[in-house]
């Protein structure tokens, strides 16, 4: 009788062991739903860092992270990480239409953004000042997480590139801010 009970605990903690690490990623077991507080844990290093202001506004502070802690644009690596901590307010409508008018800036044709705009729609929230803002590419699938918590992906594999290039082009509208976060300004 006691085996038997004993039998029923364990399967019964092989059943929520499971659970939890199925929770931990998606359904091709690549992407983790919580992001770790220290990224070292998923083998990243830092690119650089950069802090975005408006006259005398801070905005956010972002932060870049590859395998290797390099980034060389035009051999973007198979998996990094971009975090933006955002200083101040901004509602997800104010955040798609930033977005839209840098990659206007880029001169990228509006028939090639537009097919992502529903998609961000749902997934960007409303930002508060100290949320954080992650975009996490991995198996070429770039997946977003807000204060750490998965919040929806993207599967097309040009997306993470196209969303990337407003801040790492050499386009760019902001070259020192891009300068900073591959490491070439400290």
């Amino acid at each position: 009788m006691i085996n038997a009970f004993l039998l029923i605990i364990l399967f019964l903690n092989i059943i929520t062991f499971s659970s939890n690490a199925a929770q931990a990623t998606d359904k091709n077991n690549l992407t983790l739903t919580v992001l770790p507080d220290d990224f070292k844990q998923l083998n990243l290093k830092t690119v650089g860092k950069a802090k975005f202001s408006v006259l005398f506004w801070d905005i956010y502070n972002s932060t870049l992270y590859t395998k290797t802690g390099n980034y060389l644009y035009n051999n973007s690596p198979e998996s990094l990480l971009f975090e933006i901590e955002y200083l101040k307010d901004i509602t997800a409508e104010d955040l798609l239409e930033r977005t839209i008018q840098q990659w206007e800036h880029l001169k990228v044709p509006e028939l090639v953004y537009s097919k992502f705009l529903p998609a961000l729609k749902t997934i960007w929230p409303d930002i508060s000042s100290g949320d954080k803002l992650t975009l996490l590419v991995q198996n070429q699938q770039s997946v977003f997480y807000f204060n750490q918590m998965k919040v929806g992906q993207i599967e097309e594999v040009n997306f993470s590139k196209l969303f990337l290039d407003i801040w790492l082009s050499p386009n760019t509208s902001q070259t020192k801010l891009r300068k900073e976060l591959l490491g070439e300004l400290k």
